[in-house]
């Protein structure tokens, strides 16, 4: 499944990845100026810290409800390459949820699916066997057993080009997944070994929903409970509002879900703050200052923050019209200054600071991570404006620059009217036009995100992604293979892919990080995303809520969240 997943984000707001991190106040910054900081009276650290009151099944009370913001997004399938973290979150609550992640990243097996893993390296092949819960089967009777793995797997392979699939990288690998002592086992074989193997099932798809037309189609602004499976599922679903609220399974063998109802309201970010404040619902992103200012006082709630698993990035479509000479994108990112954008998104944050991130892979507080940024991506106008001048863009009468009658003119896409994103466009404008290009500015909604990205339809835009494990080194492909579907920007080529493809085969997870670094610095000088900040993860929550918050790379189970006892 994705872990790298795009999102919308008016200033710091957590909302979608398409495919991470916080980035510790200690780590090596760029070649920028190493670290950004905010000025105000509010200060929050930027490190591994995590803050979600993390509660015991039995300390969390039978019953209640619990209202966010949110909806199903247009895709739903967490494996489809459309798909956003809304689609994950939503996923999250009415599907099995097989494996999961501690904080710090410690994979977790969920006994009420999996029974016993078995993993082994056989004549350098690695085979795991997941012997399956007899009790687990989806809503509509449906066994959870062998098939349901394998569907997963022949979906998300690439071996059929007509599923529009996120991450086929780590599936690709196996070869094979068959029938084990009985239904309720799977036998899952790779060529070579696969260090990051528990990421590729963190959940499973139905045989059902694995057919081309349930995986592309199905989902697209639906529910399908009746595919699902776990202590929820849907018990109202308003398509035209995009409402939905969950309710206990009464199919569910395990431990019943503490709450009642789990209800997503969908608002955008404006309006779920308003709620907050209004009492109306019990969770939503402070996502900067002033976010933080309106979520903070209000009676019967608390403010929760810690280390962000998010990473915000610069993202350049190589497809687009100006944009198509890397000289071209290589002078654009050497004229942004991402301390200056990084300062602006941190404003009123106290004496927050964090390096400049180095790494779309991996955060700066993880074992492995590499400044690969800093050492590519130099803040440098001067050098910008010689290697326009050497590709052939000469400055007109008006300042622009110009080629075979063309202004370089690029676009850059807001969302809403969030005041630090309308500050960042203006930074960037000013940025550029001393350089020679002009940036025109377009608006649009954060309803418009999901479209925007899966149509390519931006020049520059301001994009999130969201690792829900630390596996870095596993999702090189993911960003960079020139085939793949969350590969947004379009760079790359089939020699790149080669390199990026001989990593994936590295069995030592220590050398295959080392190595997607060297790779990685090769990505960037195709100067496609410009990473820009992480910044804290800053939430407003109803008191005695449990489980909730900043989580890092952890994922409560669904019946673990309520309120506390």
């Amino acid at each position: 499944m994705r872990s790298r997943i795009a999102l919308p984000t008016a200033a710091l707001t957590a909302a979608l990845a398409l495919t991470a991190t916080a980035c510790s106040a200690s780590g090596s910054g760029s070649a920028d100026s190493g670290k950004a900081s905010g000025k105000g009276a509010t200060p929050a650290a930027a490190s591994a810290k995590v803050d979600y009151n993390p509660q015991p099944y039995d300390n969390v009370k039978d019953g209640g409800t619990y209202t966010t913001a949110g909806t199903i997004d247009d895709q739903g399938n967490p494996f489809n390459a459309n798909a956003t973290l809304t689609a994950k979150r939503v996923w999250f609550w009415y599907n099995p949820d097989v494996i999961t992640y501690s904080p710090t990243g410690e994979v977790r097996y969920n006994p009420d699916y999996l029974s016993d893993v078995k993993v082994g390296v056989t004549g350098g092949n690695q085979r795991v066997v997941l012997t399956l819960n007899p009790k687990a089967v989806y809503n509509d009777g449906t066994p959870v057993d062998w098939r349901a793995v394998r569907a997963t797997w022949q979906a998300n392979n690439g071996t059929d080009k007509k599923y529009n699939a996120t991450d086929t990288e780590g599936y690709s690998h196996i070869t094979s997944v068959t029938r084990g002592e009985d239904d309720k086992q799977a036998v899952i074989d790779f060529k070579g070994t696969a260090p990051w193997w528990s990421s590729l099932f963190t959940t499973f798809l139905h045989p059902k929903a694995a057919t081309v037309a349930g995986y592309n189609d199905a989902y697209v602004k639906k529910v399908h409970p009746e595919w699902g499976a776990g202590p929820y599922t849907v018990g109202a679903f308003d398509a035209k509002a995009g409402d939905l609220t969950f309710v206990r399974n009464p199919k569910w063998w395990g431990k019943k879900g503490r709450l009642d109802k789990r209800v997503y309201v969908n608002l955008e970010s404006d309006a779920a703050a308003n709620a907050f404040r209004n009492g109306q619902i019990d969770y939503t992103s402070a996502g900067d200052a002033e976010g933080l200012k309106r979520l903070s006082g209000v009676q019967g709630t608390e403010i929760r923050q810690g280390g962000s698993p998010f990473a915000y990035s610069f993202y350049v479509n190589a497809k687009s019209p100006n944009l198509r000479d890397v000289q071209v994108r290589k002078a654009l990112l050497e004229s942004i200054d991402r301390t200056q954008i990084a300062r602006i998104q941190f404003q009123g944050l106290g004496d927050y600071s964090e390096p400049l991130p180095g790494s779309l892979l991996l955060f700066s507080f993880q074992k492995g991570y590499s400044d690969n940024v800093g050492a590519v991506i130099k803040h440098d106008p001067e050098s910008a404006r010689k290697t326009l001048d050497a590709a052939g863009w000469t400055p007109g009468a008006d300042g622009v620059r110009e080629k075979d009658g063309r202004k370089l003119t690029v676009t850059y896409t807001l969302r809403g009217g969030d005041p630090l994103e309308k500050a960042t466009a203006g930074a960037l404008v000013q940025m550029l036009k001393p350089v020679g290009i002009q940036v025109e500015l377009k608006t649009s909604t954060e309803a418009d995100f999901a479209r925007i990205l899966t149509e390519r339809s931006f020049d520059i835009f301001l994009v999130g992604n969201r690792s829900p494990d630390p596996f870095g080194a596993r999702y090189l492909c993911e960003f960079y293979c020139s085939e793949s579907g969350s590969n947004i920007v379009g760079i790359g080529g089939p020699g790149l892919d080669r390199e990026i493809r001989a990593v994936s085969a590295i069995s030592d997870p220590a050398e295959q990080t080392a190595r997607a670094n060297a790779v990685e610095r090769k990505a960037l000088a195709e100067y496609g995303y410009l990473p820009l900040f992480s910044g804290p993860s800053l939430y407003g929550v109803g008191k005695g809520l449990a489980n909730v918050g900043a989580t890092l790379f952890g994922t409560p189970l669904p019946e673990t969240v309520g309120w506390q006892k």
